[in-house]
């Protein structure tokens, strides 16, 4: 059986590792962590991975690529679009985990396609595959304060204060991650959006 193909969207570089916009890194370096495995980068890959198993032990176990791009989030296409056909899956079994300005944080959203809301990660992606068919796993950041513009917001580092908070919803998206393959959509959606 083929596998399932999650990608968490964010930049590349110890510099952009905490920021917001990288909340995707994050739910992969959890599920890597969870398997006590270690992301590698196959040459020609332009992408970190690791492939993991995800549910009971034994024949009912499904297989799971995990994937950070080494691109920038406005080209996360093109590696994606390389891994699902190194990996001959289709788009709908691609999981994609990003941040969502217009979800509070501590608010999760699991869905099943859609437009890509003005994230570059999202429309790079949908461009290089040609569709927008594919699940997403929506992690709140919420909107900036004031008038402070939404890039800068994305792209500055989550505050100490609101570190634990946000680890705790890094574990519940890798938790959704993790449903969504064994348990499917629908009881997925009614267990995490809240």
């Amino acid at each position: 059986m083929n596998p399932w193909l999650v990608v968490g969207l964010g930049n590349p570089g110890p510099g952009y590792a905490k920021h917001r916009h990288n909340v995707g890194h994050l739910v992969v370096d959890r599920l890597v962590a969870r398997a006590s495995a270690k992301l590698k980068a196959p040459l020609g890959m332009r992408a970190e991975l690791a492939e993991l198993r995800v549910g009971p032990p034994g024949p009912d176990s499904r297989r799971m690529v995990v994937a950070k791009s080494r691109t920038f989030m406005n080209e996360t296409g093109g590696p994606v679009a390389k891994l699902i056909k190194y990996y001959k899956i289709t788009p709908e079994s691609l999981i994609v985990v990003h941040d969502e300005l217009d979800l509070d944080p501590g608010r999760l959203r699991v869905k099943f396609g859609g437009g890509d809301n003005g994230h570059n990660g999202l429309r790079s992606i949908r461009r290089s595959l040609g569709t927008g068919d594919f699940y997403r796993v929506r992690i709140g950041v919420g909107r900036p304060p004031g008038r402070q513009d939404p890039a800068d917001f994305l792209l500055s580092n989550i505050p100490a204060s609101q570190q634990a908070d946000f680890a705790v919803e890094v574990e519940r998206a890798a938790d959704a991650v993790e449903s969504l393959i064994i348990a499917g959509l629908e009881r997925t959606q009614s267990f995490y959006n809240g």
